[in-house]
């Protein structure tokens, strides 16, 4: 149920008790064999699955977010939106969904670093307006739901572009996805001093876009963790929200 595709009437008929799915993704660099929405498509339709699973409506996908730290020559098309900016467009959003009495917001985010922004925004959302909120960090969470799954573990599982995510947008978008550019980056990059925030841009990490192993990626892997990561969310936000 998209809000973008109701009209008034419809929208007013809602059941404003019922939970909002707000979709948070990225464009950037995402190897070379994936589509740079990657994130964003992601958000997209997982939460469409969820929404239709238990009929909640959708707001339009936020698509761009924080990616400074991917903005770098070699990798062209990065797009970047400014915390700041984001945090502001996003708390917008739900200002308006609280003004039509809307209580309970759901941030399904496939994103890292729009990860601050989101959890400052709900806890003032929370605090101000005496709301439910609650929110995700895609692909961190859906790690041990590849287990079993994925040939892989850690990094070259779980890295840039590697096997879980090339896994995931084979399922979703397998028209996007191009086979014979995929790449294993094996020897990763080596961080002598983990201990401290660096600001290091991602080209000195690997010169293709991946962290990992991107040629392992199946359409079978990728539905398996979808339906298991989504079966999941649905069970938070049915206990979550009572």
């Amino acid at each position: 149920m998209r809000l973008k595709n109701l009209s008034w009437k419809q929208f007013k008929e809602l059941d404003k008790e019922k939970t909002v799915i707000i979709p948070t993704g990225a464009i950037e660099v995402y190897g070379p064999h994936l589509p740079m929405g990657g994130d964003a498509i992601v958000a997209d339709k997982v939460a469409d699955m969820v929404g239709e699973k238990l009929d909640l409506l959708v707001t339009p996908t936020i698509e761009m977010g924080d990616s400074l730290s991917l903005l770098t020559p070699e990798f062209p098309g990065t797009m970047v939106i400014k915390p700041e900016h984001f945090k502001g467009y996003l708390e917008d959003v739900c200002l308006s969904l609280i003004r039509w009495d809307f209580k309970k917001l759901f941030f399904l985010n496939t994103h890292v670093s729009n990860v601050f922004m989101i959890t400052q925004l709900g806890w003032e959302l929370e605090d101000k307006y005496q709301i439910r909120c609650a929110s995700m960090d895609w692909w961190r969470f859906i790690q041990p739901y590849c287990e079993g799954v994925c040939e892989y573990s850690g990094m070259m599982a779980h890295g840039h572009a590697s096997e879980a995510g090339t896994s995931v947008l084979k399922y979703l978008t397998p028209e996007l996805v191009h086979d014979e550019e995929a790449v294993c980056t094996a020897e990763l990059f080596e961080d002598k001093f983990p201990e401290f925030k660096q600001y290091i841009k991602f080209d000195k990490y690997t010169d293709t876009g991946t962290l990992g192993d991107g040629t392992k990626g199946t359409a079978e892997k990728g539905k398996i963790i979808v339906e298991r990561s989504v079966d999941r969310i649905v069970q938070f936000i049915e206990e979550y929200y009572r």
